[in-house]
């Protein structure tokens, strides 16, 4: 108790010091530099990468230039900054001196100490002037960056290789490439109480129901952290069912892809700092889709949609099923199998149960490795040890050969799966339908079906029915789900909240054969 009390104590003053940035930051700037100065080092206090660059004015008018160093480009301040303004005379006001000494066109205007911080902490240097009640802040931000490369997560054989960086800017540009109306709208806020990370909200207007925008941006405003980091902190803030296994945002680094979605009315989440775009809202059948479906033939695009249907399946229920048979339905397995299957048993000590769990946990174990070690030696180590242990683990009579087939189809079948946070789903929910088959048998596997289904039809991702259009039935909108049509036949957009634009093309698109002129 007594820590406690001086624990809040030491709180009490540090405020009173003026550390908290929430109340240091507040108020407008004076017009003494010096007092201006002063403040400013309080607040930079024992940061040693803001620099602080006197120079005067002509002959006696003090100024002072405030940058972050390593985001700031230094070349273009002394060339456009320091140049024009050293060795002139002052003008009467600050807007006198953009509009005949500043040779930038990112030019913003400054008159408090919280812009201040936000400008020069974005890599914008800072210009104060004494007597002057306001400074301004020149775009002259600089900084390292990843260079625009395919995503390693979602590549697909035939469409766009481009990808989302780190930089929001960057990411924007890449939407706008696609999407040049200027109907394409964005707004901007700050989430994080000290990484101020900027998030971006981006939609169509006259797409997107302003309800879901409204929306969309009031659960973001409603965030209250220190730091957002990553575009999955905001995800878990903003999505409808937190305890859920299944995603109910989708995320992607493609641009193609969220410029579809931005087509259909959706609502997309950029933030400062990730690759990862968030896309609102989203539907179950949405995350089993690729971005190859649309880029190819409507046959061979339906024929790998329902290939992908059945290896889910098989993904969430084959060690299931095998175990169930195996423990309590050995009358379903063929004579000649049934003897091969025991005989392959006889010198195993565990009932199946625990050999599928030990072989999956094995298998995940693996998969996990391969991904965290160097990638040049990642898939070699999971692959050779997949094939190391579980020969091994025949050989000593801990597994049998049929499990390790069993589990080897169960991993490629997970990696069938467009989304990487759907296959995450899948691989959770596996374990528990596991032991329902390893005590109720099939039975168990039908009541585990059953609590999934009931609890996807219960999920809404804001507002939106997560098996839509299958729950509830939406016949308009079935040519994009089990099937793939051809894009001629795909003449109104999905359905998502309030009002919307339902056509997407004109009714006149399908090709007609030539006919030859006899």
């Amino acid at each position: 108790m007594a820590f406690g009390k001086k624990r809040l104590k030491w709180n009490v003053e540090q405020n009173n010091q003026g550390l908290d940035p929430e109340i240091q930051n507040q108020g407008p700037l004076s017009i003494c530099l010096s007092e201006n100065i002063e403040r400013l080092q309080s607040i930079y206090k024992d940061c040693s990468d803001i620099i602080f660059r006197y120079f005067l004015i002509g002959n006696n008018t003090n100024t002072v230039l405030i940058y972050l160093d390593g985001m700031s480009n230094i070349e273009e301040i002394d060339q456009h900054v320091l140049l024009p303004l050293m060795g002139q005379e002052t003008d009467s006001d600050v807007q006198s001196i953009l509009k005949k000494r500043l040779t930038i066109s990112g030019v913003n205007e400054v008159s408090t100490f919280n812009d201040v911080v936000k400008e020069v902490s974005s890599g914008n240097p800072v210009v104060l002037i004494d007597q002057q009640p306001a400074g301004f802040s020149t775009g002259l931000s600089k900084w390292e960056k990843r260079s625009i490369q395919e995503p390693t997560a979602e590549s697909v054989v035939r469409g766009p290789r481009d990808g989302f960086i780190e930089g929001i800017s960057t990411n924007i540009v890449l939407i706008r490439r696609k999407i040049k109306s200027p109907n394409l709208k964005m707004k901007t806020i700050q989430v994080g109480r000290y990484s101020q990370t900027e998030v971006a909200i981006m939609f169509i207007e006259g797409l997107a129901d302003q309800t879901l925008i409204e929306e969309v941006q009031n659960r973001l405003n409603r965030i209250d952290i220190d730091g957002v980091l990553e575009s999955g902190y905001i995800e878990e803030f903003i999505k409808d069912h937190p305890y859920s296994p299944f995603p109910q945002i989708l995320n992607t680094e493609r641009p193609d892809v969220t410029a579809a979605s931005l087509l259909e009315g959706n609502v997309v989440i950029l933030t400062d700092g990730t690759p990862f775009v968030l896309i609102a809202p989203t539907t179950f059948y949405s995350l089993l889709q690729s971005p190859e479906d649309y880029y190819e033939g409507f046959l061979s695009g339906t024929l790998i949609r329902w290939l992908r249907y059945f290896f889910l399946l098989i993904a969430l229920l084959l060690p299931s099923v095998y175990v169930a048979i195996l423990t309590y339905h050995q009358e379903m397995i063929p004579t000649s199998l049934l003897i091969s299957v025991a005989k392959s048993r006889e010198q195993i000590p565990f009932p199946a149960l625990v050999e599928a769990l030990l072989m999956e946990m094995t298998f995940e174990a693996l998969r996990e490795a391969g991904i965290r070690l160097p990638k040049n030696i990642g898939s070699a180590i999971s692959i050779v040890g997949a094939l190391v242990i579980g020969q091994a683990a025949v050989s000593a009579g801990l597994v049998s050969a049929p499990m390790v087939i069993v589990v080897a189809i169960t991993g490629i079948a997970s990696f069938l799966i467009p989304r990487y946070s759907a296959s995450i789903a899948l691989r959770m929910l596996r374990f528990p339908i596991m032991f329902l088959a390893g005590t109720l048998g099939l039975v168990g596997i039908m009541l585990g079906l059953l609590t999934i289904i009931i609890h996807m039809c219960t999920i809404r991702s804001f507002g939106v029915p997560y098996l839509q259009p299958m729950a509830p039935m939406k016949k308009s909108e079935m040519k994009d789900v089990l099937i793939r049509a051809p894009w001629w036949a795909l003449k109104k957009r999905p359905h998502w909240t309030g009002e919307y634009n339902q056509t997407r093309q004109s009714s006149s698109q399908k090709p007609s054969p030539n006919k030859e002129n006899e």
